[in-house]
């Protein structure tokens, strides 16, 4: 089973799109924009869940990296 949150790779202009369940919820540029998405998605403990490979997969990039490729 693949992980319900997944932050895509880097934009050219920098930042992150984020999807939850396949729906985009935004572009984060910051780990508090990941985790303000998650909290408006119902997920309050969102900063626990970051590293977490059950619950986010970080693709096509490091984790906690959102400047411009």
């Amino acid at each position: 089973m693949s992980a319900p949150i997944v932050v895509h790779g880097l934009s050219p202009s920098g930042g992150r799109r984020v999807t939850i369940n396949g729906q985009i919820v935004g572009l984060a540029h910051t780990d508090n924009d990941l985790v303000e998405f998650l909290r408006r998605a119902g997920l309050d403990d969102a900063w626990d869940l970051l590293d977490d490979p059950h619950w986010i997969e970080w693709s096509g990039g490091r984790a906690h990296r959102y400047e411009a490729a």
